[in-house]
């Protein structure tokens, strides 16, 4: 199970990742905590003539991004691999200190015990043995949404299998290991020296390059060298959010992404599955899992 604020977020952290495990035999679960609802036009080709956004009034053009998003969240997901999509229900809060922040039913505002309770419930009901959280630093981007998201998934996943806790919710049950999302540095150099290599430009400014490291922290890389196309046709399917002519996404193809740095890399935060690596030691998200044979499910 991985948990996501937005529509377009599980494209961009984690896509090739699930969809190595979904296409392993892994039943796949996209926890999706709002709809999007204050998301912009992104894609500026959309406004162009014969395009579905020409000549739109503001107020029309936000009310089609909205009417749009559920359908690019189906499609990426699709393309992921998920076998559920489950919309939590919340509003989008918005940037912080937005207007959208004191919307009653933004997820900013939210009971926390209930926000909590309401992903409890999907873990009781799907039974994940691994959960894909945000991280506990979010100084880089602290959207109120990610934030939160990332609050809940903690709780839920100490809380799932405690019988005290929403008792009503289905009957207990406890995830193996809880991870967290990371922006690695060390890929994030290697995107930029390859464009400017290639392209004698990189989209990364300097306050990115510049941004403190967190890789001492990654305890898992995965290969998902076979499955870099993942993220590119997720963040494809967010028409009205990514633009794809942006270097940020595609300025390399999959297979240059794939050549000078293969992995996706993870957080083990809590592990009820033997000791959290000291380094990047572990290659699977399942290892030490009890009853999973990931050999037979690579060769099944």
């Amino acid at each position: 199970m991985t948990v996501h604020a937005h529509p377009d977020d599980e494209a961009s952290k984690g896509a090739p990742t699930l969809a190595k495990y979904h296409a392993m035999g892994v039943h796949t679960v996209l926890v999706c905590c709002t709809g999007g609802e204050e998301g912009e036009l992104q894609n500026p080709a959309l406004r162009e003539p014969g395009q579905p956004f020409h000549d739109m009034t503001p107020e029309d053009e936000k009310a089609a991004v909205v009417a749009a998003r559920p359908a690019e969240l189906a499609a990426s997901a699709a393309i992921i691999g998920f076998d559920e999509v489950v919309m939590l229900g919340y509003r989008d809060s918005g940037m912080a200190e937005s207007a959208a922040n004191e919307h009653p039913e933004c997820f900013h505002q939210a009971d926390l015990d209930e926000a909590t309770g309401r992903l409890v419930a999907e873990i009781r009901r799907t039974k994940p043995q691994v959960i894909i959280t945000y991280g506990d630093d979010q100084k880089g981007y602290p959207h109120p949404d990610h934030l939160r998201v990332h609050d809940i998934s903690v709780l839920a996943f100490e809380r799932a299998g405690d019988p005290e806790w929403y008792p009503e919710l289905g009957a207990p049950f406890t995830p193996s290991k809880l991870y967290y999302s990371v922006w690695s540095k060390a890929r994030l150099l290697a995107v930029h020296d390859k464009m400017i290599e290639l392209n004698g430009e990189s989209p990364f400014e300097q306050d990115w390059l510049d941004r403190p490291s967190q890789d001492h922290r990654i305890t898992t890389k995965i290969d998902v060298t076979e499955h870099m196309g993942a993220r590119t046709g997720a963040l494809r399917a967010h028409a009205t959010q990514v633009d794809p002519t942006a270097g940020w996404w595609f300025g390399l193809s999959d297979e240059q992404l794939a050549e000078i740095y293969p992995w996706e890399d993870w957080i083990l935060a809590r592990s009820l599955a033997g000791p959290i690596p000291a380094d990047d030691g572990e290659r699977e998200l399942f290892a030490g899992v009890s009853g999973v044979d990931l050999a037979a499910a690579r060769t099944g």
